[in-house]
């Protein structure tokens, strides 16, 4: 295998392609119950809308096109994720190639995103809207590269479809163009490309993509934009001055933590040139260094502005993945003898990342052995069948007060519509038959029904003595002993 990774230019896309395959079936094979992310973006692919909440909507439209031609499951929701990622992938390769002569580098780029944390440990763990971003990221990669080395209007176009829909994935994506413009602009030969023509019709198809989203932006800018200044605003600082060095500090230390595995990787492998590396560049080598640059730079005057104290690794990936470019654009200006170097650059990335996937999937069936559950190990499939068995049919409308029951039932009963009091902005009819109404609460497992569910109730025309809570106590997914998870519902057939 090894040799013909060697000897084969597209050999290392195969590998890539088998990696993705191999997560989602270890993902399916593990546990049918979902993550946070996973179940958010469940029960919001039940609608099409032009914005969600905090995150823009590209993700979503997506899973709510796969919902609807091929139905709600883990696996659609595993599918588009693991895809996403191998797209990632694949067009950060292609854009590599046309700035790398040497093809077992550019293949060496590529392979260098899955040494990034949020790659090969966060995403199969738990991310949705940042894998998006990480496409369109590799997308305008291509797209921009090819512009500026074989410039023709279907790339120019690409570019502008890429940054269109790199802005609806994750607001910052919008600084990856602004510092690929900037970074060109020193180099002669390529600051022609800027200013061609062929730009226009890229920066109208860029804000076409963008528009029906702005809209609801514009309508909706605190309740878009309010988590992610709270988060980042985690801990409040006495005096301007004290804040900005938290958030400095925050921002260092999340660069460190993001690109550390990137650069100890390349390290091992070239151990001994790491000197002769560092100071040989190229003109690409210095307009990728330039934008890494400038994207950090930014994202700092951004943490200034608005007083963040708070810096997670997974926002600025975006970011950091130019850095395996970058680092292989180094190394063939320094001219590096690569003989056996593939080999090595590659078994290390393959250590990492199915150390890194065998830890993630055995989790959900190790932890329970000492006692400790994740929501992987919650019964929420075993709970849909118990009910539907003992109720005779599925529900037409669920109603719950906790989104990891809303969105694991959405893929249980995908006829149903799932809804959450005061969180689904649509108006819901609460005359829908069969009715389902979920809860669970920690601290008992005969639980009363929640103010909110019963306030919904009551708000509806349904007769009090209807509302009698039945309970269902079930084993963990690989729980251990007599251990049981408590879910409790009302049913209204009529």
């Amino acid at each position: 295998m090894l040799e013909a990774l060697d000897r084969r230019p597209n050999a290392a896309f195969v590998a890539v392609a088998g990696y993705f395959l191999l997560c989602i079936v270890l993902r399916l094979a593990v546990s049918n119950s979902l993550e946070i992310d996973e179940a958010g973006v469940a029960l919001q692919s039940q609608f099409l809308q032009l914005g969600y909440g905090p995150q823009p909507p590209f993700y979503n439209w997506l899973q709510y096109g796969l919902a609807q031609s091929i139905g709600a499951s883990l696996a659609t929701l595993s599918v588009l994720k693991n895809s996403l990622l191998f797209l990632s992938c694949l067009f950060y390769g292609l854009a590599a190639r046309l700035v790398l002569s040497n093809w077992r580098l550019s293949a060496m780029a590529m392979l260098g995103i899955l040494t990034l944390p949020p790659v090969f440990l966060l995403a199969q763990r738990d991310l949705s809207h940042t894998v998006a971003a990480l496409f369109t990221v590799s997308l305008f990669l291509y797209g921009f590269l090819r512009t500026l080395t074989r410039p023709t209007l279907f790339s120019y176009l690409l570019t502008g479809i890429a940054v269109g829909i790199g802005i609806i994935s994750k607001y910052n994506f919008v600084l990856i163009p602004v510092s690929a413009i900037i970074a060109v602009l020193p180099e002669r030969d390529l600051r022609a490309h800027i200013f061609d023509w062929r730009i226009l019709p890229a920066i109208v198809i860029a804000a076409l993509v963008v528009l029906p989203h702005s809209y609801w932006l514009l309508q909706n800018l605190d309740f878009a934009s309010g988590g992610t200044l709270n988060e980042m605003r985690e801990h409040e600082a006495q005096g301007r001055l004290l804040q900005a060095l938290r958030g400095t500090y925050a921002l260092g230390s999340a660069i460190i933590g993001g690109g550390l595995v990137s650069a100890l990787v390349f390290g091992l492998v070239f151990r001994g040139k790491v000197r002769v590396i560092w100071q040989a560049e190229n003109q690409w080598s210095r307009v990728v260094g330039r934008m890494i640059a400038i994207c950090l730079v930014g994202v700092l005057l951004i943490v200034l502005g608005v007083a963040a104290t708070h810096i997670r690794e997974k926002w600025l990936v975006l970011y950091l993945m130019l850095v395996p470019l970058y680092l292989c654009l180094k190394i063939e200006a320094a001219k590096i003898d690569l003989t056996n170097m593939f080999r090595r650059f590659f078994l290390l990335v393959a250590f990492l990342a199915l150390t890194a996937l065998t830890i993630v999937s055995a989790r959900a069936i190790v932890r329970p052995w000492f006692g400790d559950y994740s929501r992987l190990n919650i019964p929420y499939s075993d709970f849909a069948e118990a009910v539907a068995q003992a109720e005779g049919g599925q529900p037409a409308l669920v109603v719950t007060n906790d989104k990891q029951i809303a969105g694991n039932l959405r893929t249980r009963f995908s006829a149903a519509l799932v809804t959450m009091p005061k969180l689904n902005a649509l108006p819901v009819d609460m005359t829908k038959r069969p009715l389902l109404v979920v809860w669970h609460d920690d601290t008992t497992q005969e639980a009363p029904i929640p103010d909110l569910l019963k306030d919904t109730l009551k708000a509806s025309p349904i007769p009090e003595a209807a509302m009698t809570p039945r309970h269902l106590a079930l084993p963990y997914i690989h729980g251990a002993g007599s251990d049981r998870y408590a879910f409790s519902y009302i049913w209204i057939a009529e």
